[in-house]
């Protein structure tokens, strides 16, 4: 059995040269390769190319060869969980690339196995698919995505071997998994190495033949960001959980559920076990439970898609995001539920970007809304300026097109039976002639 050398962090980051492009393993700061990214920053190596989720948080992470100047564009899927990414692409210091969450999984994977590109339903009629290859494939329009690889992958395990098998934990094979396999130099980042052999060949999650060379480094509190603990003061206003509760209504036992950010995480407060509803985590996890009673955060707990520590129910999974999205596309999760900024009376959806602003942070908001069975989609009726949300036509950029079953709003609720936006019930307390005046897209009324 081959032996994979151990390094150091110093003598992996020096391995990096000017010019690379780097993969860096991780989402937010959960399965992230902080010591050998930090290791990094000490360098004087530069003008990278860094392809992750993310950018790391604030100084942590990728985040401090942001602010080391040491990148000089970053493909990724979510940019906005830092700022400071926020603040380089807004002043043009750093080119920017942005995919959707499941794309950059699926591009990543496909470079590591030697495929070119493919054709995938997410983006289209979309931003991101603007100047793309376009095919209609099985009656439906598909956009073309190159695979992705790197010069060197930064990747964190939970345990390896001495013969770079690798073993991850939790919520932490995210990106790591396919990145292992698509760089031309691959050095792991490991909490323990063990002797050959004491990994059971059963639980080796990328095989040592994908890895270059291993670093032994502990992770710590600090090393976690925002995911280190739980903040469990947060306060819910009963219009918003009154959205929550309607939409958790339509759920049935069995339905593999994924929520979006904002009011659809409020679903999950309502899931008892009993219900048997089964929630998906894009960054994954099947079987989502509460947030830990200790307020622990992701040292000893799986983490969310918000980058939140959750438990895990009786039966749980995990996986990487390659094979996530691969659930959300290929049609396995039964209702996806999410914020909007807009709906219009098509079933189009806008909830990623606003006019003016950097396009930054689409995570993995279009592959559910073109993957999932069925999409609700709950936001408030108006901005505060009483400017509708529901309207004829989407203005901002859109998330995907005709893909909304059902709207939930602080006032009503909208269906779209035979393709037309179909008022069908009123929130309590409201007056059909207050959803006439508040709303700018025609509907047809069928209240029951």
């Amino acid at each position: 059995m081959k032996q994979v050398p151990q390094i150091t962090v110093e003598e992996a980051a020096a391995l990096v040269k000017d010019g690379d492009v780097l993969l860096g393993g991780g989402f937010g700061m959960t399965g992230n390769p902080v010591h050998l990214l930090h290791a990094l920053a000490k360098t004087q190596t530069k003008n990278l190319t860094f392809i992750g989720n993310n950018v790391g948080e604030p100084n942590l992470g990728g985040g401090k060869l942001l602010l080391n100047g040491q990148i000089s564009k970053m493909i990724g899927s979510f940019f906005t969980s830092n700022p400071d990414a926020v603040k380089a692409a807004q002043s043009g210091e750093v080119e920017y690339e942005l995919l959707p969450q499941g794309t950059l999984a699926e591009a990543i994977r496909a470079g590591g196995a030697g495929i070119g590109g493919f054709y995938t339903p997410t983006s289209t009629g979309t931003l991101i698919a603007k100047g793309r290859d376009t095919k209609i494939i099985n009656g439906q329009e598909q956009v073309f995505i190159e695979g992705i690889r790197g010069n060197v992958a930064f990747i964190r395990a939970w345990k390896a071997d001495t013969a770079g098998n690798l073993t991850y934990r939790m919520t932490e094979q995210n990106f790591n998994r396919a990145m292992a396999t698509a760089a031309d130099l691959v050095i792991a980042e490991v909490e323990e190495i063990v002797p050959v052999g004491e990994i059971d060949p059963n639980f080796i999650h990328t095989p040592g033949c994908f890895v270059d060379y291993l670093v032994e480094a502990k992770v710590s509190l600090e090393d976690l960001g925002s995911s280190a603990s739980v903040n469990r003061g947060k306060k819910v206003s009963e219009s918003r959980m009154q959205m929550a509760k309607r939409a958790f209504a339509e759920l049935k036992n069995g339905d593999v559920v994924n929520l979006g950010i904002g009011i659809p995480t409020l679903v999950a407060d309502l899931i008892k076990p009993e219900d048997g509803i089964i929630l998906h985590t894009e960054n994954g996890m099947l079987g989502v439970g509460p947030a830990p009673e200790d307020g622990g955060g992701a040292m000893d707990y799986p983490v969310n898609a918000g980058k939140i520590p959750v438990t895990a129910l009786k039966g749980s999974s995990y996986f990487d995001s390659a094979d996530s999205f691969a659930m959300i596309r290929g049609g396995h999760v039964d209702v996806a539920i999410m914020g909007g900024l807009e709906v219009d009376e098509k079933g189009n959806l806008a909830n990623w970007a606003v006019p003016g602003k950097p396009l930054l942070g689409v995570g993995g908001a279009m592959d559910l809304a073109s993957g999932a069975k069925k999409l609700i989609v709950t936001l408030t009726h108006a901005d505060p300026d009483g400017t509708s949300k529901v309207v004829p036509t989407c203005t901002l950029p859109l998330t995907a097109e005709g893909v909304v079953d059902l709207v939930i709003t602080d006032l009503a609720v909208f269906a779209y039976p035979d393709g037309k936006l179909t008022l069908i019930e009123l929130m309590p307390n409201v007056t059909i002639e207050e959803v006439r005046a508040k709303t700018a897209a025609q509907f047809i009324e069928k209240l029951s």
